[in-house]
């Protein structure tokens, strides 16, 4: 094979492994996203909850 049609595969695999690294990296910052919003909400509801049981319990 010529060195050109070498480059060229290269080019071709590089394309491919940059596709699924990014595809990869991408769906781990979401999923990070995602349990970071999932904390948030978890914390506003248990303090909504705590305040309504403690107004529940000083009747």
């Amino acid at each position: 094979m010529s060195r050109t049609a070498w480059a060229v595969v290269c080019a071709i695999l590089a394309v491919i492994v940059a596709w699924i690294l990014v595809d990869v990296v991408f769906s781990l910052l979401w999923f990070i996203g995602k349990l970071a919003i999932v904390a948030v909400v978890a914390v506003v509801v248990f303090l909504v909850l705590r305040s309504l049981v403690g107004r529940a319990s000083e009747r």
